[in-house]
């Protein structure tokens, strides 16, 4: 791949339908030469027909995919802000009112959010439904925030993961019914690994059938915290993927609970993230033990080039990544639950009171507060936030480090406006032609919510092969993964604008970006001649969550026609 250049270019997304060389429903006869030999081509890789249920060659680009038109200038989406990991009184260890967040939510700058109350019996039994009214009442009150409903599952086998639904007259049935036969806090003590493997397996295509049938509108899943315990291993991942892609799209690149590593004594001086854990027997053996750390804030399976994220990439996997805030009590609040509750009696804690007294050892912002979880969507609604985290028009910070971001792989030379393939996208091309891709990054000019205006300093493109899918379904790691450019920031307001030639395909290939306010660095887990300035280990008690701050976008696919 070639070289960085800074100018400008103006651009928008297109899309195309399913070409027909992957539809397997047009037989073969009925394909075009060209089109005959691109499915020959692909099916002798592995990379289409039976199996090949979650590549990104079974289904078409990211703007295609649900109908996507400009709407704003800003790479013809409408970015919005959004957190899909917030609890509430309904969950048994936190206290906050749904309306509590949402407020909080709003004024921090989020167009839409997510409550997920704990999955256990009490929830299932009362919760579900009792929240539901606060929920509704909220989307009333604050027409301009999305507030979804859903919950916290905890997956058999597994850790725990979000779960929510398109609101309707059915979402509260739909989540009951899901949580009542799926989540692992109430399946049988005596059930095989094995067994709830699959009931997690079953779970997420309970989730699908219920869209199919018509009774929600859409669902889906993230996992939560994938590394923290070790126990998500990578064939589960892969399997939940599998399972159904349109429900199960991705898990979260940070943890919440970033306030746990502000140092004592202004803070817990704990770890971000609550990532202090250990391996344990229910935990992947073949995990390193750096993987129970956060890396610069973020979850190890994201952080590592060449990593467990980048092996679902390279074969072709659509999957996705989110930060969140994970709020259950949130630092420096001067509340506390309400006297004499009984959650398990009543299925939530009675309203927070203030209690003076100022809360340094919360380990939770509140949301929109840290990280933010911004969704290229076609328009304001509820739809078009689902179908752009369906689609992977996506791309994650913490502490506000830029304000805004657009990035596309199109055809060298093309300044067409109708041009350009964006974040979950799939870009096919012949054999042999040139691609670049073109990054606009407007940098932050006001102060976020610590007080200060971030700089960012680095920002850095991240590439890999795409080698089809993997023997063993156990693997987490993409080889042919590294860095392949970095470009230093000099300016510290307005726009940026970053163009790299990718050369001309020989090969299909995915890309990455990241960028950094260069604050603490260290070369990647996998190596220098990887990843030569990735995120630094996070250390407990030394973690400054505002001291080390990162973007993230979802890949872009470039792939021969």
């Amino acid at each position: 791949m070639g070289h960085g250049h800074d100018h400008s270019h103006d651009h928008s997304p297109s899309g195309n339908d399913l070409p027909e060389a992957l539809d397997l429903s047009v037989p073969d006869a009925e394909l075009s030469p060209a089109d005959a030999t691109r499915r020959r081509f692909l099916l002798g890789a592995g990379l289409l027909g039976a199996g090949a249920a979650a590549s990104v060659l079974a289904r078409p680009g990211a703007a295609a995919a649900h109908g996507a038109s400009p709407q704003t200038a800003q790479g013809g989406f409408r970015w919005l802000a959004g957190d899909h990991h917030i609890h509430t009184q309904y969950s048994s260890d936190a206290q906050y009112r749904v309306i509590d967040q949402a407020r909080h939510g709003y004024a921090y700058g989020l167009d839409w959010m997510v409550i997920t109350d704990h999955g256990s019996a009490t929830h299932a039994k009362i919760g579900v439904d009792k929240v539901n009214p606060d929920i509704v009442a909220t989307r009333s009150a604050l027409p301009g925030l999305l507030t979804f409903q859903g919950l916290e599952w905890n997956i058999p086998a597994a850790e725990h993961a979000t779960v929510f639904v398109h609101p309707g007259k059915n979402e509260v049935e739909v989540l009951r019914q899901f949580e009542t036969r799926y989540d692992g806090s109430l399946l049988p003590s005596a059930n095989t690994a094995a067994q709830n493997e699959a009931m997690a397996v079953a779970g997420i295509k309970f989730l699908g059938e219920q869209v199919k049938a018509r009774r929600i509108d859409g669902a889906l899943f993230f996992a939560n915290h994938p590394a923290r315990r070790g126990i998500d291993s990578p064939h589960e991942i892969r399997n939940w993927r599998d399972a159904d892609p349109t429900v199960a799209v991705g898990f979260q690149g940070a943890p919440g609970h970033q306030a746990a590593g502000i140092p004592a004594p202004n803070g817990r001086g704990g770890a971000r993230g609550y990532y202090d854990n250990s391996p344990s027997a229910a935990s992947f053996a073949g995990y390193p033990l750096e993987s129970y750390r956060t890396w610069g804030g973020f979850d190890w399976m994201t952080a590592t080039v060449g990593g467990l994220w980048d092996s679902l990439l390279a074969e072709g996997k659509a999957w996705w990544i989110t930060v969140n805030s994970d709020s259950h009590v949130n630092y420096l609040d001067q509340t506390e639950r309400g006297p004499g509750s009984d959650f398990n009696a009543n299925g939530r804690y009675d309203d927070p009171v203030y209690n003076g007294s100022i809360n340094t050892q919360a380990g939770d912002f509140w949301p929109g507060y840290y990280g933010r979880t911004n969704v290229g969507s076609t328009s304001f609604s509820y739809r078009a936030v689902m179908d752009g985290l369906r689609s992977g028009r996506v791309w994650v910070d913490h502490g506000r480090l830029i304000k805004a971001l657009d990035a596309r792989v199109r055809v060298t030379g093309d300044r067409r406006r109708s041009t350009g393939t964006p974040l979950g996208g799939v870009l096919q091309v012949r054999r042999g032609t040139s691609t670049e891709l073109v990054l606009d990054i407007d940098l932050q000019d006001v102060p976020n919510w610590a007080g200060f205006i971030p700089v960012l300093k680095r920002v850095d493109v991240i590439a890999g092969t795409v080698t089809g899918p993997v023997t063993d379904r156990d693997a987490f790691t993409a080889p042919d993964t590294r860095v392949v450019k970095s470009f230093e920031v000099s300016k510290t307001s307005g726009k940026i604008t970053f163009s790299y030639d990718l050369g001309r395909l020989d090969k299909p290939f995915y890309l990455r970006i990241r960028g950094t306010d260069g604050n603490r660095t260290q070369p990647g887990l996998l190596g220098a001649p990887v990843d030569p300035y990735g995120p630094r280990l996070d250390v407990s008690g030394a973690a400054d969550p505002w001291g080390d701050l990162w973007f993230y976008t979802n890949p872009i696919w470039v792939l021969p026609r």
